[in-house]
């Protein structure tokens, strides 16, 4: 019997103020999403799923809002001007900047950023 890695699911507050902060990361999702309840892109052979919160009580039969940072989505941008650029564009459209970019002892520039809904979204290259 084996595995394999497949998909991370996000809980989501708001459906389409989350998409809209993975839009200007860069993930292509169709506008026709914002309304949905539960939202897959499909990259790099494996998934980012959405789900509101409502969905998530019904499926796990209850749901408590998690406090404090409880994993890190990275994500690998082409070099490290991208970095920087992406980071500037995801504060300028009003979202939260966790950690300015800067060049990281392990030979990486890293930035982090914040979801709508409280994550840590790391962009490094």
């Amino acid at each position: 019997m084996g595995i394999k890695f497949d998909m991370i699911g996000i809980v989501v507050k708001d459906m389409k103020k989350a998409l809209d902060f993975y839009r200007i990361l860069g993930l292509e999702i169709p506008e026709r999403a914002n309304d949905d309840i539960h939202v897959e892109v499909a990259q790099s052979g494996f998934r980012l799923a959405f789900d509101t919160q409502k969905t998530i009580k019904d499926i796990y039969g209850g749901w408590d809002e998690p406090a404090g940072h409880r994993i890190e989505l990275a994500f690998l941008c082409d070099n490290h001007e991208t970095v920087d650029k992406l980071f500037d564009r995801i504060t300028e459209h009003g979202y939260s900047g966790h950690r300015e970019p800067w060049d990281a002892v392990w030979r990486q520039r890293y930035g982090i950023v914040q979801d709508p809904d409280g994550n840590l979204i790391s962009l490094f290259a």
